[in-house]
């Protein structure tokens, strides 16, 4: 499997340089097709997941997710340090941190905390599907950014299903972000919140995210968490 080399090869000053400026960058895709199409395959094994969640008894919105459970796919499992290591110092140099440089030593705080399931998911959704505008915290703590891929070809698979992200600024009304996201494509985005530089100094803008309305097809995301459960 050669995802770490495909992952260096992505232009990480520009990701970061995108972050900064507006809280979420594109990766350009990185998932062959084969892998696409096997995670979105092993959504109804039943033995790779720890839970399903069906959005509409939580007032989520409609669709379902599931959580893989221990030991985690060998994709998911390279994936998760690999983004973690480039990741973690541009939140350190957000003055978030300071997290440790691997993410084996992150994950042992984590689980030091009582933090110890797993949160990579498989998203998936059907016509008139969509996600409400949300933050994925687990616990006390929690990494400040994470990734979402879509599995699912835009236009072929399915139609509507737009990523979507809000910032709420001090004293300003939301700002809505369209990501255009392409097959095998990540989406890196923040967590909580981000560091913006204002007039007044440095204030935190709070950041949620969403998928809109399904019209027709189905579509899946991998969601890589950085962070454990509790």
């Amino acid at each position: 499997m050669d995802i770490e080399k495909r992952i260096a090869a992505v232009n990480w000053d520009r990701i970061a340089g995108d972050l900064n400026e507006q809280g979420w960058a594109l990766t350009g895709p990185m998932l062959t097709q084969d892998e696409r199409a096997a995670l979105i395959e092993s959504y109804d094994h039943d033995e790779q997941f720890r839970s399903t969640i069906i959005m509409a008894r939580h007032g989520y919105g409609r669709g379902e997710y599931r959580y893989f459970a221990h030991p985690l796919p060998q994709l998911i499992a390279a994936l998760r340090p690999t983004l973690y290591e480039r990741l973690a110092p541009m939140v350190n140099n957000w003055g978030q941190g300071p997290f440790p440089a691997t993410h084996a030593e992150y994950l042992r705080q984590c689980h030091a905390g009582g933090q110890t399931r797993p949160t990579p998911l498989i998203l998936r959704y059907g016509p008139g599907d969509y996600n409400c505008l949300h933050q994925d915290l687990y616990g006390d703590l929690s990494f400040p950014l994470q990734a979402a891929f879509l599995l699912s070809e835009p236009g072929t698979d399915f139609t509507g299903g737009e990523f979507v992200l809000t910032e709420q600024r001090p004293r300003m009304q939301s700002r809505v972000s369209v990501v255009p996201l392409q097959a095998g494509e990540a989406v890196i985005f923040a967590v909580n919140h981000r560091p913006v530089q204002g007039n007044r100094g440095t204030h935190r803008v709070t950041m949620r995210h969403g998928v809109s309305t399904v019209r027709t097809g189905s579509r899946h995301t991998l969601g890589i968490i950085l962070h454990d459960a509790a």
